[in-house]
């Protein structure tokens, strides 16, 4: 899916990155742990978190996600949409939650960037 398909249904609006709307999207990662983000998400993918704080550029940037879609109708601050422009990382807001948000994309062909996990963090590939 593009990320204007994505927005689309989820009925996101776009607060950042509009000229990378035509970016083809495959897998993606939800979390509200950045740690989590930084152990397991993979590069390309979206992440989907209820985290408005400018922290979760730096991570997208560090992982270099494609994207982030903030859940629950959370607006950032101003903050964090500056650097998400500065590093140019589109930023997306929806009114639905983390489990919607996720099923949906899921439901359209988006799959988890990692396989199931196994004992203590070992990950099972794709």
């Amino acid at each position: 899916m593009t990320l204007r398909e994505i927005a689309d249904l989820l009925d996101a609006q776009v607060l950042t990155g509009e000229k990378h709307l035509g970016t083809e999207v495959k897998t993606a990662f939800s979390a509200d742990l950045m740690s989590d983000v930084l152990a397991f998400a993979k590069p390309g993918s979206m992440m989907i978190t209820g985290l408005t704080n400018p922290q979760i550029v730096r991570i997208a940037n560090i992982v270099d996600n494609s994207a982030i879609i903030i859940v629950r109708g959370k607006t950032p601050p101003d903050e964090t949409i500056r650097l998400a422009e500065e590093l140019d990382i589109p930023v997306l807001s929806t009114g639905y939650i983390l489990f919607e948000t996720s099923g949906k994309l899921y439901a359209n062909g988006i799959v988890g960037c990692v396989g199931k996990i196994e004992g203590l963090g070992s990950v099972v590939p794709l």
